[in-house]
Protein backbone atom coordinates (compact mmCIF):
# COMPACT_ATOMS: atom_id res chain seq x y z
CA UNK A 1 0.00 0.00 0.00
CA UNK A 2 0.74 3.43 -1.00
CA UNK A 3 0.87 6.43 1.51
CA UNK A 4 1.34 10.18 1.34
CA UNK A 5 2.50 12.10 4.28
CA UNK A 6 1.95 16.13 4.06
CA UNK A 7 3.50 18.32 6.53
CA UNK A 8 4.16 22.23 6.64
CA UNK A 9 5.94 24.48 8.84
CA UNK A 10 6.34 28.10 8.60
CA UNK A 11 8.32 28.78 5.55
CA UNK A 12 8.10 25.01 4.15
CA UNK A 13 5.37 22.77 2.56
CA UNK A 14 7.11 19.02 1.98
CA UNK A 15 4.81 15.73 0.61
CA UNK A 16 6.66 12.53 0.45
CA UNK A 17 5.27 9.25 -1.26
CA UNK A 18 5.79 5.78 0.58
CA UNK A 19 5.96 2.47 -1.46
CA UNK A 20 5.67 -0.39 1.16
CA UNK A 21 7.30 1.86 3.78
CA UNK A 22 10.24 3.55 1.69
CA UNK A 23 10.58 6.93 0.32
CA UNK A 24 9.96 7.39 -3.49
CA UNK A 25 8.89 11.25 -4.18
CA UNK A 26 9.77 13.70 -2.40
CA UNK A 27 7.84 17.46 -3.13
CA UNK A 28 9.27 20.60 -1.02
CA UNK A 29 7.78 24.00 -1.47
CA UNK A 30 9.37 27.16 0.16
CA UNK A 31 6.88 30.24 0.39
CA UNK A 32 9.82 32.53 -0.70
CA UNK A 33 10.17 29.95 -3.87
CA UNK A 34 7.53 28.42 -5.26
CA UNK A 35 7.27 26.79 -8.49
CA UNK A 36 5.69 28.82 -10.96
CA UNK A 37 4.76 25.95 -13.59
CA UNK A 38 1.12 25.74 -14.54
CA UNK A 39 0.95 29.77 -13.67
CA UNK A 40 -0.61 31.93 -16.33
CA UNK A 41 0.54 35.29 -16.92
CA UNK A 42 -0.02 38.48 -19.45
CA UNK A 43 3.18 39.54 -21.03
CA UNK A 44 5.16 41.65 -22.82
CA UNK A 45 7.73 40.85 -26.03
CA UNK A 46 10.76 42.38 -25.08
CA UNK A 47 12.91 40.94 -27.57
CA UNK A 48 12.75 38.65 -30.74
CA UNK A 49 15.79 36.78 -31.46
CA UNK A 50 15.93 35.12 -35.15
CA UNK A 51 18.62 33.75 -35.13
CA UNK A 52 17.28 31.12 -32.36
CA UNK A 53 13.54 31.24 -33.64
CA UNK A 54 12.91 32.32 -30.33
CA UNK A 55 11.74 35.71 -28.09
CA UNK A 56 11.98 36.58 -24.35
CA UNK A 57 8.95 37.41 -22.38
CA UNK A 58 8.79 39.78 -19.44
CA UNK A 59 6.20 38.68 -17.22
CA UNK A 60 7.12 40.24 -14.06
CA UNK A 61 9.78 38.30 -12.81
CA UNK A 62 13.54 38.90 -12.10
CA UNK A 63 14.49 36.97 -15.48
CA UNK A 64 12.71 37.28 -18.58
CA UNK A 65 11.14 34.23 -19.97
CA UNK A 66 12.11 32.13 -23.15
CA UNK A 67 9.16 31.41 -25.53
CA UNK A 68 10.68 29.32 -28.60
CA UNK A 69 8.71 29.12 -31.91
CA UNK A 70 7.23 25.58 -31.18
CA UNK A 71 5.74 27.19 -28.10
CA UNK A 72 3.90 29.23 -30.03
CA UNK A 73 0.09 28.32 -30.88
CA UNK A 74 -2.13 30.57 -32.25
CA UNK A 75 -5.74 29.13 -32.77
CA UNK A 76 -6.84 31.75 -34.67
CA UNK A 77 -3.86 31.05 -37.25
CA UNK A 78 -3.75 27.11 -38.60
CA UNK A 79 -0.75 28.17 -40.08
CA UNK A 80 1.51 29.44 -37.73
CA UNK A 81 2.94 26.07 -37.13
CA UNK A 82 5.55 26.73 -39.54
CA UNK A 83 6.40 30.27 -39.49
CA UNK A 84 9.17 31.70 -37.99
CA UNK A 85 9.59 33.87 -35.02
CA UNK A 86 9.46 37.07 -36.32
CA UNK A 87 5.98 36.28 -38.38
CA UNK A 88 4.49 35.54 -35.37
CA UNK A 89 5.23 37.85 -32.52
CA UNK A 90 7.16 41.54 -32.32
CA UNK A 91 8.83 43.80 -29.77
CA UNK A 92 6.47 45.46 -27.37
CA UNK A 93 3.86 43.03 -28.19
CA UNK A 94 1.36 41.90 -25.31
CA UNK A 95 0.83 38.25 -24.79
CA UNK A 96 -0.53 35.42 -22.38
CA UNK A 97 1.75 32.73 -21.29
CA UNK A 98 1.97 30.11 -19.23
CA UNK A 99 5.12 28.92 -17.58
CA UNK A 100 6.18 25.04 -18.40
CA UNK A 101 9.39 24.88 -16.72
CA UNK A 102 11.11 26.64 -14.11
CA UNK A 103 13.83 29.20 -14.19
CA UNK A 104 17.11 27.13 -13.40
CA UNK A 105 20.76 28.86 -12.95
CA UNK A 106 21.33 31.57 -15.47
CA UNK A 107 17.94 30.83 -17.77
CA UNK A 108 14.58 32.31 -17.31
CA UNK A 109 11.57 30.44 -16.94
CA UNK A 110 10.42 28.43 -20.44
CA UNK A 111 6.99 29.85 -21.15
CA UNK A 112 4.17 28.26 -23.63
CA UNK A 113 0.87 29.83 -25.50
CA UNK A 114 -0.93 27.02 -25.27
CA UNK A 115 -2.55 27.72 -22.31
CA UNK A 116 -4.18 24.19 -19.83
CA UNK A 117 -5.38 24.21 -16.55
CA UNK A 118 -5.33 20.80 -15.00
CA UNK A 119 -8.15 19.19 -12.60
CA UNK A 120 -8.09 15.95 -10.60
CA UNK A 121 -9.28 13.53 -13.77
CA UNK A 122 -8.40 15.77 -17.05
CA UNK A 123 -6.78 18.64 -18.19
CA UNK A 124 -8.94 21.25 -20.04
CA UNK A 125 -7.03 23.12 -22.95
CA UNK A 126 -9.18 26.45 -23.48
CA UNK A 127 -7.78 27.16 -27.07
CA UNK A 128 -7.80 23.62 -28.78
CA UNK A 129 -10.89 21.74 -30.26
CA UNK A 130 -9.27 18.29 -29.80
CA UNK A 131 -10.00 15.49 -27.02
CA UNK A 132 -7.31 12.69 -26.19
CA UNK A 133 -6.99 10.24 -23.24
CA UNK A 134 -3.57 9.14 -20.93
CA UNK A 135 -1.04 6.41 -22.94
CA UNK A 136 -0.74 5.02 -19.47
CA UNK A 137 -4.38 3.49 -19.06
CA UNK A 138 -5.35 0.23 -20.61
CA UNK A 139 -6.56 0.00 -23.99
CA UNK A 140 -10.14 -0.70 -22.85
CA UNK A 141 -10.20 2.09 -20.48
CA UNK A 142 -9.71 4.28 -22.75
CA UNK A 143 -11.98 3.36 -24.99
CA UNK A 144 -14.46 4.00 -22.38
CA UNK A 145 -13.03 7.51 -21.58
CA UNK A 146 -12.92 8.41 -24.97
CA UNK A 147 -16.75 7.86 -25.04
CA UNK A 148 -17.19 9.94 -21.99
CA UNK A 149 -15.23 12.62 -23.87
CA UNK A 150 -17.35 12.53 -26.63
CA UNK A 151 -20.30 12.95 -24.09
CA UNK A 152 -18.91 16.09 -21.82
CA UNK A 153 -16.66 17.65 -24.60
CA UNK A 154 -16.95 21.22 -24.25
CA UNK A 155 -17.82 23.59 -27.03
CA UNK A 156 -14.98 25.75 -26.92
CA UNK A 157 -11.68 24.48 -25.76
CA UNK A 158 -10.20 20.79 -25.60
CA UNK A 159 -9.71 18.25 -23.20
CA UNK A 160 -7.10 15.38 -22.38
CA UNK A 161 -8.30 12.45 -19.39
CA UNK A 162 -5.94 12.03 -17.12
CA UNK A 163 -4.38 8.29 -15.50
CA UNK A 164 -5.95 9.51 -12.49
CA UNK A 165 -9.41 8.69 -14.55
CA UNK A 166 -9.34 5.34 -14.50
CA UNK A 167 -12.72 3.59 -13.08
CA UNK A 168 -13.97 6.70 -12.53
CA UNK A 169 -17.76 7.74 -13.53
CA UNK A 170 -18.94 10.20 -16.30
CA UNK A 171 -20.56 12.42 -13.39
CA UNK A 172 -17.31 12.72 -12.02
CA UNK A 173 -15.74 13.99 -15.28
CA UNK A 174 -17.86 16.36 -15.94
CA UNK A 175 -17.96 17.54 -12.50
CA UNK A 176 -14.24 18.23 -13.02
CA UNK A 177 -14.74 20.06 -16.26
CA UNK A 178 -17.54 22.47 -15.26
CA UNK A 179 -14.98 23.32 -12.40
CA UNK A 180 -11.93 23.90 -14.90
CA UNK A 181 -14.12 25.83 -17.04
CA UNK A 182 -15.18 27.81 -14.13
CA UNK A 183 -11.63 28.80 -13.58
CA UNK A 184 -10.62 29.46 -16.97
CA UNK A 185 -14.21 32.25 -16.84
CA UNK A 186 -11.95 33.71 -13.82
CA UNK A 187 -8.96 34.07 -15.89
CA UNK A 188 -10.14 35.42 -18.88
CA UNK A 189 -12.30 38.18 -16.53
CA UNK A 190 -9.05 39.01 -14.63
CA UNK A 191 -7.40 39.58 -18.16
CA UNK A 192 -10.26 41.91 -19.83
CA UNK A 193 -9.74 43.92 -16.59
CA UNK A 194 -6.43 43.69 -16.74
CA UNK A 195 -5.70 44.46 -12.82
CA UNK A 196 -2.65 42.40 -12.61
CA UNK A 197 0.25 40.76 -15.10
CA UNK A 198 -0.69 37.44 -13.00
CA UNK A 199 -3.70 35.25 -14.34
CA UNK A 200 -3.62 32.43 -12.76
CA UNK A 201 -1.68 30.50 -9.80
CA UNK A 202 -1.00 27.59 -9.57
CA UNK A 203 -2.22 25.38 -6.32
CA UNK A 204 0.25 25.72 -3.84
CA UNK A 205 2.41 21.94 -2.93
CA UNK A 206 -0.69 20.32 -0.34
CA UNK A 207 -3.35 20.83 -2.67
CA UNK A 208 -1.26 20.25 -6.23
CA UNK A 209 0.28 17.09 -5.20
CA UNK A 210 -3.72 15.48 -3.54
CA UNK A 211 -4.89 16.56 -7.01
CA UNK A 212 -2.08 15.23 -8.99
CA UNK A 213 -0.46 11.76 -6.94
CA UNK A 214 -4.12 10.84 -4.68
CA UNK A 215 -5.53 7.94 -6.92
CA UNK A 216 -6.84 4.68 -5.92
CA UNK A 217 -3.31 2.98 -5.41
CA UNK A 218 -2.73 5.30 -2.26
CA UNK A 219 -4.33 3.96 0.45
CA UNK A 220 -4.03 6.64 3.08
CA UNK A 221 -3.18 10.50 3.36
CA UNK A 222 -1.54 11.34 6.56
CA UNK A 223 -1.44 15.69 7.36
CA UNK A 224 0.00 17.18 10.50
CA UNK A 225 -2.09 20.27 10.40
CA UNK A 226 -5.33 20.45 11.03
CA UNK A 227 -6.24 23.39 8.96
CA UNK A 228 -4.35 21.94 5.88
CA UNK A 229 -6.21 19.14 6.76
CA UNK A 230 -9.51 20.53 6.20
CA UNK A 231 -8.07 22.53 2.77
CA UNK A 232 -7.76 19.03 1.25
CA UNK A 233 -10.86 17.64 2.72
CA UNK A 234 -12.95 20.39 1.24
CA UNK A 235 -11.15 20.31 -2.26
CA UNK A 236 -11.93 16.52 -2.27
CA UNK A 237 -15.62 17.03 -1.74
CA UNK A 238 -16.13 19.06 -4.91
CA UNK A 239 -13.78 16.34 -7.16
CA UNK A 240 -13.96 12.91 -5.30
CA UNK A 241 -15.86 12.92 -1.69
CA UNK A 242 -15.65 9.21 -1.37
CA UNK A 243 -11.83 9.35 -0.89
CA UNK A 244 -11.84 11.86 1.76
CA UNK A 245 -12.18 9.19 4.74
CA UNK A 246 -8.34 7.95 3.31
CA UNK A 247 -7.19 11.28 4.47
CA UNK A 248 -6.25 11.42 8.43
CA UNK A 249 -4.66 14.11 10.76
CA UNK A 250 -0.99 12.83 11.94
CA UNK A 251 -1.24 13.34 16.40
CA UNK A 252 2.15 11.42 16.89
CA UNK A 253 4.26 12.97 19.14
CA UNK A 254 7.02 12.80 17.11
CA UNK A 255 7.08 15.15 13.97
CA UNK A 256 5.60 13.14 10.96
CA UNK A 257 9.45 13.22 8.99
CA UNK A 258 10.94 11.22 11.71
CA UNK A 259 8.24 8.88 12.65
CA UNK A 260 8.67 7.74 9.43
CA UNK A 261 12.08 7.98 8.69
CA UNK A 262 12.20 10.75 5.79
CA UNK A 263 13.76 13.02 7.41
CA UNK A 264 16.97 10.67 7.44
CA UNK A 265 16.84 9.96 3.79
CA UNK A 266 15.86 13.69 3.06
CA UNK A 267 19.82 14.53 4.31
CA UNK A 268 21.36 11.11 2.24
CA UNK A 269 19.34 12.51 -0.77
CA UNK A 270 21.57 15.89 -0.72
CA UNK A 271 24.77 13.82 -0.72
CA UNK A 272 27.09 11.95 -3.86
CA UNK A 273 26.50 8.66 -2.64
CA UNK A 274 23.39 6.30 -2.23
CA UNK A 275 24.10 2.54 -0.44
CA UNK A 276 22.24 -1.16 -2.21
CA UNK A 277 20.94 -3.30 -0.50
CA UNK A 278 23.88 -5.85 -0.92
CA UNK A 279 26.36 -3.61 -0.33
CA UNK A 280 27.12 -2.13 -3.52
CA UNK A 281 26.76 2.03 -3.98
CA UNK A 282 25.72 4.97 -6.17
CA UNK A 283 27.28 7.99 -6.66
CA UNK A 284 25.89 10.90 -8.24
CA UNK A 285 27.64 13.57 -9.64
CA UNK A 286 25.91 16.94 -11.28
CA UNK A 287 27.53 18.89 -13.83
CA UNK A 288 26.32 21.69 -15.74
CA UNK A 289 25.35 19.67 -18.98
CA UNK A 290 24.69 16.00 -17.43
CA UNK A 291 23.96 14.41 -13.86
CA UNK A 292 26.58 11.03 -14.22
CA UNK A 293 25.93 8.50 -11.92
CA UNK A 294 28.48 5.25 -11.72
CA UNK A 295 27.40 1.93 -9.82
CA UNK A 296 29.93 0.51 -7.42
CA UNK A 297 30.47 -3.23 -6.38
CA UNK A 298 30.98 -1.94 -3.08
CA UNK A 299 31.86 -5.22 -0.44
CA UNK A 300 29.63 -6.90 -2.48
CA UNK A 301 31.52 -9.94 -3.49
CA UNK A 302 28.54 -12.14 -4.45
CA UNK A 303 28.68 -15.84 -3.84
CA UNK A 304 29.50 -18.11 -7.34
CA UNK A 305 31.01 -15.97 -10.35
CA UNK A 306 31.95 -12.56 -10.95
CA UNK A 307 29.58 -12.00 -13.70
CA UNK A 308 26.41 -13.31 -11.08
CA UNK A 309 27.72 -10.50 -8.91
CA UNK A 310 28.26 -8.16 -11.47
CA UNK A 311 24.76 -8.78 -12.82
CA UNK A 312 23.02 -8.85 -9.10
CA UNK A 313 24.72 -5.12 -8.31
CA UNK A 314 23.26 -3.55 -11.75
CA UNK A 315 19.91 -4.98 -10.98
CA UNK A 316 19.64 -3.12 -7.52
CA UNK A 317 21.15 -0.19 -9.27
CA UNK A 318 18.87 -0.09 -11.71
CA UNK A 319 16.21 -0.06 -9.05
CA UNK A 320 18.04 2.57 -6.84
CA UNK A 321 18.98 4.95 -9.94
CA UNK A 322 15.12 5.39 -10.69
CA UNK A 323 13.98 5.87 -6.72
CA UNK A 324 16.87 8.54 -6.75
CA UNK A 325 15.45 10.05 -9.80
CA UNK A 326 12.36 10.29 -8.22
CA UNK A 327 13.26 11.54 -4.72
CA UNK A 328 15.95 14.01 -6.15
CA UNK A 329 13.46 15.08 -9.08
CA UNK A 330 16.74 15.37 -11.41
CA UNK A 331 16.30 16.06 -15.20
CA UNK A 332 18.26 16.74 -18.16
CA UNK A 333 20.51 14.45 -19.84
CA UNK A 334 20.92 11.51 -17.35
CA UNK A 335 24.49 9.17 -17.59
CA UNK A 336 24.84 5.74 -15.99
CA UNK A 337 27.84 3.94 -15.91
CA UNK A 338 27.08 0.54 -15.16
CA UNK A 339 29.63 -2.03 -14.32
CA UNK A 340 30.35 -4.14 -17.18
CA UNK A 341 28.68 -7.08 -18.64
CA UNK A 342 30.04 -9.84 -20.90
CA UNK A 343 26.56 -11.42 -21.75
CA UNK A 344 24.43 -10.05 -23.75
CA UNK A 345 21.57 -11.01 -22.71
CA UNK A 346 22.65 -9.89 -19.13
CA UNK A 347 23.15 -6.11 -20.79
CA UNK A 348 19.40 -6.46 -22.25
CA UNK A 349 18.13 -7.49 -18.57
CA UNK A 350 19.93 -4.67 -16.75
CA UNK A 351 18.15 -2.33 -19.88
CA UNK A 352 14.90 -4.36 -19.35
CA UNK A 353 14.85 -3.92 -15.87
CA UNK A 354 15.55 0.09 -15.44
CA UNK A 355 12.70 0.85 -18.15
CA UNK A 356 10.63 -1.23 -16.15
CA UNK A 357 11.49 0.83 -13.45
CA UNK A 358 10.94 4.20 -15.31
CA UNK A 359 7.46 3.22 -15.95
CA UNK A 360 6.61 3.64 -12.83
CA UNK A 361 7.99 7.22 -12.89
CA UNK A 362 5.01 9.84 -13.87
CA UNK A 363 7.82 12.53 -15.69
CA UNK A 364 8.54 11.70 -19.01
CA UNK A 365 11.84 9.83 -19.93
CA UNK A 366 13.74 8.26 -22.80
CA UNK A 367 16.32 5.53 -22.49
CA UNK A 368 18.95 4.69 -25.23
CA UNK A 369 20.22 0.57 -25.07
CA UNK A 370 23.04 -0.28 -23.26
CA UNK A 371 26.63 0.76 -24.59
CA UNK A 372 29.40 -1.08 -25.57
CA UNK A 373 31.19 0.68 -22.47
CA UNK A 374 28.23 -0.10 -19.78
CA UNK A 375 26.61 3.52 -20.33
CA UNK A 376 23.34 4.00 -20.08
CA UNK A 377 22.15 7.40 -21.89
CA UNK A 378 18.87 8.48 -20.99
CA UNK A 379 16.72 11.80 -20.31
CA UNK A 380 14.49 13.00 -18.06
CA UNK A 381 11.47 15.64 -18.37
CA UNK A 382 13.56 19.03 -16.37
CA UNK A 383 10.88 21.07 -14.97
CA UNK A 384 11.93 22.04 -11.30
CA UNK A 385 15.26 22.12 -9.88
CA UNK A 386 14.52 19.70 -7.33
CA UNK A 387 15.21 19.55 -3.59
CA UNK A 388 19.08 20.20 -4.24
CA UNK A 389 18.36 23.12 -5.70
CA UNK A 390 15.76 24.50 -3.03
CA UNK A 391 17.75 22.77 -0.15
CA UNK A 392 21.15 23.88 -1.16
CA UNK A 393 23.31 26.81 -2.60
CA UNK A 394 26.81 26.88 -4.47
CA UNK A 395 29.64 26.79 -2.11
CA UNK A 396 30.89 30.40 -1.81
CA UNK A 397 34.78 29.10 -1.31
CA UNK A 398 35.07 26.83 -4.13
CA UNK A 399 32.05 28.25 -6.58
CA UNK A 400 30.63 24.96 -6.79
CA UNK A 401 33.75 23.08 -8.07
CA UNK A 402 34.31 20.70 -4.93
CA UNK A 403 38.00 21.62 -4.62
CA UNK A 404 40.10 24.36 -2.79
CA UNK A 405 43.68 25.35 -3.23
CA UNK A 406 45.49 23.98 -0.57
CA UNK A 407 46.89 25.95 1.97
CA UNK A 408 50.69 25.28 0.84
CA UNK A 409 49.35 26.15 -2.76
CA UNK A 410 48.35 29.63 -1.36
CA UNK A 411 51.59 30.42 0.88
CA UNK A 412 53.47 29.85 -2.21
CA UNK A 413 51.32 31.80 -4.48
CA UNK A 414 51.77 34.47 -1.01
CA UNK A 415 55.30 34.41 -1.49
CA UNK A 416 55.58 34.80 -5.40
CA UNK A 417 53.61 38.22 -4.58
CA UNK A 418 55.78 39.23 -1.67
CA UNK A 419 58.84 38.93 -3.74
CA UNK A 420 57.65 40.85 -6.50
CA UNK A 421 56.35 43.67 -3.57
CA UNK A 422 59.84 43.53 -2.03
CA UNK A 423 61.15 44.18 -5.74
CA UNK A 424 59.29 47.15 -6.16
CA UNK A 425 58.91 48.71 -3.20
CA UNK A 426 62.08 50.25 -0.54
CA UNK A 427 60.08 49.87 2.88
CA UNK A 428 62.30 47.54 5.21
CA UNK A 429 58.90 45.53 6.72
CA UNK A 430 55.53 45.10 6.19
CA UNK A 431 52.75 43.44 8.16
CA UNK A 432 50.95 40.81 6.23
CA UNK A 433 47.43 39.63 6.78
CA UNK A 434 46.20 35.97 5.20
CA UNK A 435 43.70 33.19 6.32
CA UNK A 436 44.26 31.39 9.20
CA UNK A 437 45.51 28.28 7.56
CA UNK A 438 47.85 29.92 5.54
CA UNK A 439 49.08 32.12 8.35
CA UNK A 440 50.04 28.71 10.17
CA UNK A 441 52.41 27.55 7.34
CA UNK A 442 54.79 30.79 7.66
CA UNK A 443 54.78 30.56 11.96
CA UNK A 444 55.00 27.12 11.87
CA UNK A 445 58.60 25.45 13.06
CA UNK A 446 59.26 29.24 14.92
CA UNK A 447 58.34 31.25 11.75
CA UNK A 448 61.07 29.61 9.99
CA UNK A 449 59.35 30.04 6.17
CA UNK A 450 58.95 33.26 6.89
CA UNK A 451 62.46 33.94 8.04
CA UNK A 452 63.16 32.16 4.94
CA UNK A 453 61.38 34.41 2.88
CA UNK A 454 63.14 37.40 4.82
CA UNK A 455 66.36 36.64 3.95
CA UNK A 456 65.78 35.99 0.51
CA UNK A 457 64.31 39.71 -0.11
CA UNK A 458 66.19 41.41 2.98
CA UNK A 459 62.99 42.48 4.42
CA UNK A 460 60.78 41.69 7.40
CA UNK A 461 57.16 40.09 6.92
CA UNK A 462 55.14 39.31 9.66
CA UNK A 463 51.84 36.90 9.32
CA UNK A 464 48.80 37.49 10.81
CA UNK A 465 46.14 34.97 10.36
CA UNK A 466 42.54 36.83 9.78
CA UNK A 467 39.34 34.77 9.38
CA UNK A 468 37.57 37.31 7.77
CA UNK A 469 39.69 37.05 4.72
CA UNK A 470 38.99 34.28 2.21
CA UNK A 471 41.60 31.50 1.29
CA UNK A 472 43.19 32.94 -1.32
CA UNK A 473 43.30 36.86 -0.09
CA UNK A 474 46.27 38.68 0.91
CA UNK A 475 46.07 41.71 2.66
CA UNK A 476 49.05 44.07 3.67
CA UNK A 477 48.08 45.84 7.18
CA UNK A 478 50.92 48.04 7.96
CA UNK A 479 54.29 48.74 6.28
CA UNK A 480 56.84 51.01 7.67
CA UNK A 481 60.24 50.30 9.55
CA UNK A 482 61.17 46.86 11.10
CA UNK A 483 60.31 48.58 14.75
CA UNK A 484 56.84 49.71 13.96
CA UNK A 485 55.64 46.45 12.09
CA UNK A 486 57.30 44.27 15.55
CA UNK A 487 55.33 46.42 17.44
CA UNK A 488 52.32 46.14 15.45
CA UNK A 489 52.24 42.58 15.04
CA UNK A 490 50.06 40.72 16.96
CA UNK A 491 51.45 38.20 19.26
CA UNK A 492 49.82 35.13 18.52
CA UNK A 493 48.21 33.33 15.46
CA UNK A 494 45.18 31.35 15.14
CA UNK A 495 46.21 27.47 15.70
CA UNK A 496 48.88 28.52 17.53
CA UNK A 497 49.97 25.87 20.87
CA UNK A 498 51.43 28.14 23.94
CA UNK A 499 52.13 27.62 27.52
CA UNK A 500 50.58 30.62 29.58
CA UNK A 501 50.06 31.34 33.53
CA UNK A 502 46.43 32.40 34.36
CA UNK A 503 46.69 35.80 35.81
CA UNK A 504 43.07 36.86 36.62
CA UNK A 505 39.24 35.81 35.84
CA UNK A 506 37.73 37.51 33.41
CA UNK A 507 35.51 39.81 34.13
CA UNK A 508 32.95 39.67 32.29
CA UNK A 509 32.53 35.46 32.44
CA UNK A 510 33.60 34.14 35.74
CA UNK A 511 34.29 30.61 34.60
CA UNK A 512 37.01 31.79 32.03
CA UNK A 513 40.58 32.44 33.21
CA UNK A 514 42.85 35.74 31.36
CA UNK A 515 46.27 35.19 30.65
CA UNK A 516 48.77 38.29 29.26
CA UNK A 517 51.32 38.34 26.94
CA UNK A 518 53.23 41.89 28.04
CA UNK A 519 49.39 43.63 27.37
CA UNK A 520 47.72 41.44 25.21
CA UNK A 521 44.97 39.82 26.70
CA UNK A 522 44.26 35.90 26.29
CA UNK A 523 40.95 35.13 27.24
CA UNK A 524 40.69 30.89 28.14
CA UNK A 525 37.44 29.36 28.19
CA UNK A 526 36.71 27.07 31.56
CA UNK A 527 40.29 28.12 33.44
CA UNK A 528 38.72 30.36 35.61
CA UNK A 529 39.63 28.16 38.75
CA UNK A 530 43.21 28.06 37.73
CA UNK A 531 44.26 31.57 38.44
CA UNK A 532 48.31 31.50 39.29
CA UNK A 533 48.26 28.06 36.93
CA UNK A 534 50.61 27.61 34.41
CA UNK A 535 48.30 25.53 31.23
CA UNK A 536 49.30 24.50 28.01
CA UNK A 537 46.23 26.06 25.21
CA UNK A 538 45.62 26.28 21.33
CA UNK A 539 44.92 29.67 20.05
CA UNK A 540 40.95 29.86 18.43
CA UNK A 541 40.40 33.42 17.65
CA UNK A 542 42.62 36.37 17.15
CA UNK A 543 41.58 40.06 17.16
CA UNK A 544 43.22 43.17 17.89
CA UNK A 545 42.10 43.28 21.67
CA UNK A 546 42.23 40.22 22.63
CA UNK A 547 42.69 36.62 21.96
CA UNK A 548 40.17 33.29 22.43
CA UNK A 549 41.65 30.33 23.66
CA UNK A 550 40.77 26.63 24.82
CA UNK A 551 43.14 24.18 26.88
CA UNK A 552 44.79 21.82 24.80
Amino acid sequence: MKQLLITADAGEARAAILEQGKLTELYVERSDRRSLVGNIYKGRVVNVLPGMDAAFVDIGLEKNGFLYVDEVVRPDDPEAKGKKITQLLKTGQEIVVQVVKDAMGVKGARLTTELSIAGRYLVFVPGATMYGVSRKLPDEERQRLRKICQEVKPEKGGVIIRTAAEGVSEKAVTRDLRFLEKLWATVQKRLELNVSNILYSEADLAIKVVRDEFTEEIGQVLVDDEGLQKRIVNFLQTTTPEMIERVQLYQGSRPLFETYGIEAEIKRSLGRRADLPSGGYLIIDHTEALTVIDVNSGRYVGRRHLEDTIVQTNLEACREVVRQLRIRDIGGIIVIDFIDMNRRENREQVVNTLESELARDRTKTYVVELSPLGLVEMTRQNVTDGIRGIMTRVCPGCGGEGRLLSAESIAIEVERKLRLMAAENQTEAFLVEVHPEVAGLFVADGGRRAQRLGEETQRLFVFEGVDYLGREELSIAAEGSREVITRAALPVTQGQQLDVTISERNTYESRDGVARLGGYAIVVFGAGELVGRKVSVVIDRVSRNCAYARRA
